[in-house]
């Protein structure tokens, strides 16, 4: 198959780009490095099957020859990026969604979005499942993001809608691994980054507030299922074991062997105080769920982040 990621040297999507690569794929990923970084791809470059080209999707992008699938990850995704770059985030969300749409529409190539627990804003249901629509402040700083993202899925669907292209959207929850940036503001690379630096731990909030934490191989192998299926979505894909963050914290202190303090500050505005996905859908329509454990998958983060 020929595949295009937008997004693809970003965290996720460099990931995606190593698992199609390694099915034998070619693979064309498009980014245009605003917060991907080419290290993540630097070690594709010279194969035949891999292709990359600095675009940004905002602006139409021409191919030649056939697309099979066109897998659309291109968005700043953590709060330091989207808030550092909030206009260029809805411009993706929006323009970009459509310009990738068009072309697949063009090229007769399955469409692929990559949406977010996001959309679910501050739940007041626990866990999330697919039909809740959602307690989303349209106008507050995270709006940039959450509606960039909700924006796209109703875009999708009105494609899907109008029989002009065949789509899927995924809802990908809180993801971890190596590559993450150490700077960008999720609470993985900041435990990490604060506990190997012996700086206190920064929890916003008193720590009650609850993640899931999904291992980035898990995830990749979620979506190479659901790319393939005949399920739509939109679906969730995450790991349902829910976490407190002051727990979270102390797994880190632990596993660092450091000894880091923890210290408190307010919680920002609208950050969500339950995330957790019902992968129900998942495990009976894709016959996925998240394999590898907490410990194992920070130790994997832990290391590369150490180098």
């Amino acid at each position: 198959m020929k595949i295009l990621i937008t997004g693809g040297a970003g965290f996720i999507g460099s990931h995606l780009c190593d698992s199609l690569l390694e099915r034998g794929h070619f693979v064309i990923c498009v980014d245009n490095l605003l917060t991907g970084d080419i290290k993540n791809i630097k070690h594709h470059l010279k194969e035949k099957r891999f292709e990359f080209l600095k675009h940004d999707i905002v602006k139409p992008l021409k191919l030649p020859g056939k697309l099979d699938y066109i897998l659309n990850f291109a968005s700043p995704a953590s709060p330091v990026d989207y808030l550092n770059y909030p206009l260029e985030t809805l411009d993706v969300g929006s323009a970009g969604t459509k310009n990738m749409l068009e072309l697949a529409r063009k090229k007769k190539a399955r469409f692929v979005q990559a949406s977010t627990s996001e959309v679910y804003g501050d739940p007041n249901i626990s866990p999330q499942q697919e039909s809740y629509y959602g307690n989303v402040n349209p106008v507050g700083p995270r709006s940039v993001y959450d509606e960039a993202k909700r924006f796209s899925e109703a875009i999708t669907s009105a494609y899907a809608r109008e029989k002009l292209v065949d789509s899927r959207i995924i809802r990908i929850f809180n993801t971890y691994g190596p590559r993450m940036g150490l700077d960008d503001g999720r609470v993985v690379p900041n435990f990490v980054k604060q506990a190997i630096t012996g700086q206190a731990l920064t929890i916003y909030g008193d720590g009650s507030q609850t993640r899931s934490f999904c291992y980035v191989s898990d995830l990749v192998e979620g979506i190479y299922k659901f790319m393939y299926s005949k399920v739509t979505g939109p679906i969730n894909l995450g790991n349902p074991k829910e976490l407190k963050i002051i727990d979270f914290a102390n797994v880190i202190i632990k596993m660092t062997g450091s000894r880091s303090k923890i210290t408190y500050k307010p919680l920002p505005a609208d950050d969500p105080k339950q995330r957790c996905p019902d992968i129900s859908r998942a495990r009976k329509e894709l016959n996925w769920e998240p394999k590898v454990g907490l410990e194992e998958g920070m130790k994997n983060t832990i290391d590369w982040f150490r180098k």
